[in-house]
């Protein structure tokens, strides 16, 4: 009998035992400092927990670093910090310190047209006529919600007006956005071909290409995490006289001219620490694409994953992959382009691109950081007072694979596989300024130094 007794009270002192440290707290709460113009409902939005959520104090330490993340990662604040006040033994209080950004920037624009800036300033001889200027006047949180609106006129060697305006929620549940865009532009001259894996221009004193382009997107967040957006766009496109005598198969219809409808579809998981620069966490994009337009209908499909994963407080490893497909009527010069342009890179390709129907591409890099430096801002020292750069060492590799239809021996690299490596420094700095520094060398040989990034508004 006491045996039987001694048994039960140990049981339940063993069950006391594992229940130490996960005593509940209700969070009573939510204080928010800070935020002179972001509304409180975009604040906690953010948030993994809400007022009346019940959690372990543990859980809660872990949730407030997501919670500091997450407002961190909606580029409307400088500093975040987030806490939590014990108010007696079951309940809590969060405490929210917010310093918001600068939201308008009435910006001078000046940007070369060149798919990077080593290929502009080495290739193209750093000349002022393949540059675009003109002034984008860009404001974030408009109306304290998050929103944002360009308003953009450039010119230089692309003419272009610009009008784009994102909300990102339209509901009371805060889980669907609104956007509206619209883009004229005309330029002298215009990349035709490639040729030993390089672009060719043709460039003449009149306007060589004009069109617009006007879309509305629709977006579903469901939860901190995950996006969905579906995106109508409509618009025309033509080149001249002279444009279509040199290159007939540049649009897509083999013709002067041509308009399209399209629709794209796309889903993301982003989970990372700091989005400009993930050290932790990981993200998925799946786009699928369809364009309609008279004999020229266009299929593609792209796949996107990053993986950020810390080896110890200082130092992480990064890997990506990414996917396109494409499948067109016929094939034509504007929708082969693949490696090269937009997020399909290769550090130490920089002045190589491969057209194709489909390529893939996987990067991987070791990152260890080597310090920060604070420098004194004498411009706005009441608002920012220093500014605080972190300085990154790192090793990469890329390899990539574009296939092509059409065998093209004036156009080597397609259908092989492509390879390179290198070291670099990445200097991260406010406002998501992210600057790479690298010295790479590829499958041919070739090898250099280039830059690239910069400061993200």
């Amino acid at each position: 009998m006491f045996k039987s007794i001694g048994f039960k009270c140990l049981f339940l002192l063993l069950i006391c035992i594992s229940h130490v440290g996960y005593a509940q707290v209700k969070i009573s709460a939510i204080e928010i400092a800070g935020n002179k113009k972001t509304r409180n409902y975009i604040v906690t939005r953010e948030l993994p927990y809400k007022v009346g959520d019940q959690l372990s104090k543990e859980a809660l330490d872990s949730l407030n670093t997501i919670a500091q993340q997450q407002l961190f990662n909606t580029a409307l604040f400088l500093e975040t910090n987030v806490t939590s006040e014990l108010i007696d033994s079951v309940s809590v209080k969060i405490k929210i310190q917010l310093k918001e950004r600068w939201y308008f920037f009435p910006l001078p624009y000046f940007r070369w047209v060149d798919r990077n800036f080593s290929q502009w300033w080495n290739e193209q001889n750093r000349s002022l006529d393949r540059v675009n200027y003109g002034i984008n006047l860009r404001q974030g949180n408009v109306t304290g919600n998050n929103d944002k609106l360009t308003v953009g006129y450039i010119t230089g060697y692309t003419h272009q007006a610009i009008v784009r305006y994102q909300m990102p929620f339209i509901d009371k549940q805060l889980k669907y956005g609104l956007g509206l865009g619209w883009a004229q532009f005309n330029q002298k001259e215009i990349n035709y071909t490639t040729l030993g894996n390089k672009q060719v221009f043709l460039k003449t004193e009149d306007n060589i290409r004009k069109g617009y382009r006007g879309n509305v997107n629709l977006t579903y967040r469901p939860n901190l995490y995950e996006r969905h957006a579906l995106q109508v766009g409509m618009g025309n496109e033509s080149i001249s006289d002279a444009a279509f005598a040199i290159a007939p198969n540049f649009l897509p219809n083999h013709k002067k001219a041509y308009s399209y409808v399209d629709l794209n579809l796309s889903y993301s998981k982003v989970r990372f620490d700091y989005n400009a620069y993930p050290t932790k966490g990981a993200s998925t994009d799946i786009s699928l694409f369809q364009r309609f337009s008279k004999e020229s209908n266009l299929t593609a499909i792209q796949f996107r994953q990053v993986v950020a994963h810390p080896i110890a407080p200082s130092r992480f490893i990064i890997a990506e992959s990414f996917t396109i497909g494409r499948m067109m009527q016929q094939s034509n010069y504007s929708d082969r382009k693949l490696m090269g342009y937009g997020l399909m890179q290769m550090n130490g390709l920089e002045y190589y691109v491969v057209d194709g129907n489909a390529a893939t591409l996987f990067k991987a890099a070791f990152h260890q950081r080597i310090g920060s430096y604070n420098v004194i801002n004498p411009l706005t020292k009441k608002f920012l007072p220093s500014v605080k750069y972190t300085f990154w060492i790192k090793a990469f590799s890329h390899f990539g694979y574009v296939y092509s239809q059409e065998k093209n021996k004036a156009n080597p690299l397609a259908n092989s596989l492509l390879r390179t490596a290198g070291i670099g420094l990445d200097v991260i700095s406010i406002y998501d300024f992210v600057l790479n520094m690298e010295y790479s060398i590829n499958q041919l040989g070739d090898k250099g130094l280039y830059l690239h990034g910069g400061i993200n508004f």
